[in-house]
């Protein structure tokens, strides 16, 4: 990306500042550097005023911020002004010029940076559904989500809207009845639908037989975001990932109700997909987090082998491990993912990829990069914190679209 700034201002202008506020107007525009070289001449203030205010000028649209005093402007080698970017200039160059004529000062600014939408190398995996020209809603399959409980309606909201936005042609959202009005309020292309419950606000096993019906009608099973702690839940979640016969990701309590009933180990098949992080692995596999984390690509991969499913191991370089020892490993560190939410929307990401005809493995690597990118490109515009997990809701398509462009 490259931008041009102009700036020009009144070398008097700038002499009038500094009789008015001395001190003060000096050390809030120049740096200590540039003071010395100037030197009180009002010539070369103006001249560093206007160069900083071409180059604020280029960065405008950009979403990055550079006071006057973090833009040092001095000579250089051949005596020719030179700018200098003072803290995280995310690769940006600058170069600058500055004129005087008849009291005025100009200045122009030429910026180059990187473009933010330039994303890292993707694992082989990564494979993203056709989209055919002469599709409908059909063609790119149903996703069924049962998640949310009373409190947690936000996790069933996120899993839902992510499993549209990765291209799902339908997604249906399965919720207890006490809760269905707030979901039915908060979804909009989400399909809201009403389940019996055993507590306020949580499914239990009464609604298998209802539940197992949607699921057999569907390409996708998405379960366990928010779903809460009830025994009759976690009940219906392991009667589900036993005999659901559609593809299923788990995540969150979904993966505690497993982990409390290990009978399910070894009989789930390969088109489940467990999205858990280090905590929930360590349940799941009798180890600790910080057992987990130290080899992760061996827990990960011991762990698809013995659950016979397809693992994500959820956090920075996520790893994905299928039960015939194939696994890869995500290229992305993205500290603003670290937030509630975040999970719950890679697990609908994860869906919608296999509702439209993704293979299990390949929808989980490819959910993991398109997740990870989606989290990076909003760092790049809010830094490393902030970050809400609904924001990568509307950034999912906008990285699908630049990878189908040829963009990895």
């Amino acid at each position: 990306m490259q931008r041009i700034g102009v700036d020009a201002v009144s070398v008097d202008r700038i002499a009038l500042a500094v009789r008015r506020s001395g001190r003060g107007f000096l050390d809030k525009v120049y740096t200590p550097a540039e003071l010395a070289y100037c030197a009180g001449n009002d010539e070369r203030l103006a001249g560093r005023w206007a160069a900083k205010e071409a180059v604020i000028k280029c960065f405008d649209g950009t979403g990055i911020c550079f006071p006057r005093r973090r833009i040092e402007v001095l000579p250089g080698p051949n005596g020719a002004p030179r700018a200098r970017l003072l803290g995280n200039d995310r690769g940006a160059q600058v170069e600058v010029s500055i004129t005087h004529h008849s009291r005025l000062a100009v200045a122009t600014a030429h910026l180059e940076i990187p473009d933010a939408g330039t994303m890292l190398p993707a694992p082989d995996a990564v494979l993203l559904p056709a989209r055919p020209k002469d599709a409908h809603k059909g063609t790119f399959g149903t996703a069924v989500v049962l998640a949310g409980s009373l409190g947690l309606t936000g996790a069933a909201y996120l899993s839902s809207t992510a499993a549209a936005r990765a291209g799902a042609g339908l997604v249906r959202l399965l919720v207890a009845d006490t809760i269905y009005p707030i979901l039915a309020v908060k979804c909009t292309e989400v399909m809201a639908t009403p389940v019996p419950e055993v507590v306020p606000g949580a499914v239990g096993h009464a609604a298998y037989d209802s539940i197992l019906r949607q699921l057999a009608s569907a390409e996708v099973g998405i379960i366990g975001p928010g779903l809460g702690r009830d025994s009759s839940t976690w009940r219906l979640v392991l009667d589900l990932a036993l005999h659901a016969r559609c593809p299923l990701v788990i995540d969150a309590d979904g993966l505690n109700a497993l982990a409390e009933s290990q009978r399910a180990k070894g009989k789930l098949g390969r088109n489940r997909v467990l999205t858990p992080h280090p905590g929930e692995l360590g349940r799941l596999m009798g180890k600790t987090a910080d057992a987990v984390n130290g080899d992760r690509v061996g827990v990960a991969r011991k762990a698809a082998k013995e659950w016979g499913a397809v693992v994500v191991l959820k956090g920075a370089h996520t790893v994905v491990a299928h039960p015939d020892g194939r696994t890869s490993e995500d290229p992305h560190e993205v500290p603003a993912l670290a937030t509630g939410g975040t999970g719950d929307v890679l697990s609908g990401l994860i869906g919608g990829l296999i509702a439209q005809g993704s293979e299990a493995y390949a929808a989980a690597v490819t959910g993991v990069y398109v997740h990870a990118a989606a989290g990076r490109r909003i760092a790049e515009r809010l830094g490393d914190s902030g970050l809400l997990a609904s924001d990568l809701l509307g950034e999912i398509p906008l990285v699908m679209n630049v990878l189908r462009q040829g963009g990895l």
